[in-house]
C-alpha cells in the first residue's frame, strides 16, 4: 500500500518530468493506461496520449512555462497541489491568440493515485485571471470595456 509520502513524490515527480524537463514520454510511465482528466474539454479521451498532445500544446503556447508548488497536502489516495504557473503568452493558447504577455496562474489540482500510477486529475485554475492579464478580456489591464 502506497503512503501518502510515497503518493506526493510521484506527483512532484509528475511535475519536475513535464513542466521541468518537459519530458512528455515520463506521462506514460507515471499515468495509468485508463487515465482520466476531468477538467479536460468533453470528448477527450483517457489515457496517456491526450495529455501529452495537450502538454506539447501548452508548450508551444507558453515555451518559457515554470511551475511552483505552493502546497502539497496527501491523504489516502489524494494529493492536492496548489500551485502557480508562471510564463508568457507566446502562442495560441485555449482559442487565444500570443499576446507576448507574461502571467502568473495560480490553481489547485486534485490527483488520485492507484497502483503506483496517476489515475484521476481535477483541476480548478484561475482562467479569468490569465485572460485579464493577457488583455483579452474587457476590464482588463489596457483593454477597452
Amino acid at each position: 500500500m502506497a503512503t501518502a509520502d510515497t503518493n506526493k513524490a510521484l506527483v512532484l515527480n509528475h511535475y519536475h518530468e513535464i513542466d521541468v524537463q518537459w519530458n512528455l514520454d515520463a506521462a506514460d510511465d507515471q499515468l495509468s493506461a485508463d487515465f482520466v482528466d476531468h477538467a479536460a474539454p468533453p470528448g477527450t479521451p483517457p489515457g496517456p496520449a491526450a495529455v501529452k498532445r495537450y502538454l506539447a500544446d501548452l508548450h508551444a503556447a507558453v515555451p518559457d512555462l515554470q511551475l511552483s508548488v505552493d502546497d502539497l497536502i496527501a491523504e489516502g489516495d489524494k494529493v492536492v497541489a496548489r500551485n502557480t504557473w508562471r510564463g508568457t503568452h507566446r502562442g495560441t493558447l485555449w482559442g487565444v491568440p500570443a499576446t507576448n504577455r507574461s502571467f502568473a496562474m495560480e490553481g489547485v489540482v486534485v490527483w488520485r493515485i492507484a497502483d503506483g500510477k496517476i489515475a484521476e486529475r481535477w483541476a480548478t485554475i484561475d482562467r479569468l485571471g490569465l485572460f485579464q492579464q493577457l488583455g483579452v478580456l474587457p476590464g482588463a489591464v489596457g483593454v477597452d470595456s
